[in-house]
């Protein structure tokens, strides 16, 4: 649904998915492309974009809660398309964060070859997670589009309904044109 919403409110409302496209984007493929070249000698050094992904989706987290009447109620909803798609995202690298320890584990004390704990990592961790980021940025940036749009998904209006909120309808002609 498309709603009647101030240029103000928009640029706010745009925040969420800004943030979110940036731990996406920048953290977990650009930054984790210039730390492969340096974990070939220092391993731990790819620990840092999981520590700022946690950073940025927990403070997601705690500015979507914080937002709930607070904000203006059409940032209040970007912020908990947000925060929906931030818990999606936990548990993906939560998944990545058990396949570590269970490669760990496997290696130190259940004599797992260096390159089984590498296929168990890679398969059951990174590959999900690099598939995820990926469908989360198209995601996103559709709910970016939207968010420009004054438009909102109708579960998240059905989840915080706002008697007050002005329904523009969309004109047909501007968004399907004719053949």
């Amino acid at each position: 649904m498309r709603f009647e919403i101030s240029p103000d409110q928009i640029k706010k409302a745009n925040l969420p998915h800004e943030l979110f496209l940036t731990n996406l984007i920048a953290n977990h493929i650009l930054l984790a492309v210039a730390m492969g070249g340096l974990a070939g000698s220092f391993p731990w050094v790819m620990a840092i974009i999981p520590a700022i992904s946690f950073g940025i989706l927990g403070f997601t987290l705690w500015r979507a809660k914080r937002g709930i009447g607070r904000d203006s109620w059409y940032v209040m909803c970007h912020w908990q398309i947000c925060a929906r798609r931030s818990r999606i995202f936990l548990v993906m690298l939560g998944l990545l964060l058990v396949a570590v320890v269970l490669g760990w584990i496997g290696y130190a004390y259940g004599g797992m070859m260096k390159e089984a704990v590498f296929a168990l990592v890679i398969g059951v961790g990174i590959l999900p997670v690099m598939a995820t980021v990926l469908v989360l940025i198209i995601i996103e940036s559709d709910a970016l589009y939207h968010a420009n749009q004054a438009k909102l998904p109708d579960w998240v209006v059905a989840r915080f309904p706002n008697a007050e909120a002005r329904v523009i309808e969309d004109d047909p002609h501007l968004t399907h044109p004719a053949p």
